[in-house]
């Protein structure tokens, strides 16, 4: 089945989200890879409290420290709209409610990493990942720490925050806001279990 037919022209949210479930990860990721701009803004705001999300959709609890989990994006941009965004857990216990993270993507050596620090939002349901934070730590493999600020990023990450809305228990999609001003730039992501 094309999922296209679960959001156009009338969304069924609760069909989407057992297909998205019910589908495995390549199957995941090809299926949000369809859904274009106008797609996503719609499946954003109808997923307002939908699919309430915890700090564990992004990295599920039985994931140790510093332990990478990668989510497949495709963005709204024009150009460059496959990515990666990769979590993990703190080693602090102290540090609750936040887990650290960066965007994999073609033009990271240009625009820099992306570090965020990502946590619970305003809304409840929603989690925030925050580029005015930097993670304190992260694995060996991820790229050096740098603001965001740097290099071409103050164009790209700088002063921005993406609030995450839920779709299934795989699926999250997000919208920027950069200084407190929402964008008309939308993300969705699909989580890859840990193997």
């Amino acid at each position: 089945m094309e999922l296209r037919n679960l959001i156009e022209p009338n969304l069924d949210l609760e069909r989407l989200a057992k297909y998205l479930d019910e589908l495995g990860h390549p199957g995941r990721v090809w299926a949000t890879r369809q859904w274009d701009r106008k797609l996503q803004a719609h499946l954003y705001e109808a997923a307002k409290g939908f699919h309430p999300l915890t700090l564990e959709h992004f990295v599920p609890a039985s994931v140790g420290p510093l332990v990478e989990v990668i989510h497949d994006g495709k963005n709204t941009l024009p150009l460059h709209t496959l990515f990666q965004k990769r979590f993990c857990r703190p080693t602090d216990p102290t540090v609750e409610g936040k887990l650290w993270g960066y965007n994999e993507q073609s033009l990271g050596g240009v625009t820099g990493p992306g570090f965020f620090v990502t946590h619970a939002a305003e809304a409840e349901g929603e989690i925030d990942i925050d580029y005015t934070m930097l993670p304190t730590e992260k694995p060996d493999s991820w790229p050096a720490i740098i603001p965001n600020s740097a290099r071409l990023g103050r164009f790209v990450y700088y002063n921005m925050v993406d609030v995450m809305r839920g779709i299934s228990n795989h699926v999250s999609i997000g919208r920027a806001k950069r200084g407190g001003k929402w964008m008309d730039a939308w993300f969705v992501l699909v989580r890859e279990d840990p193997g």
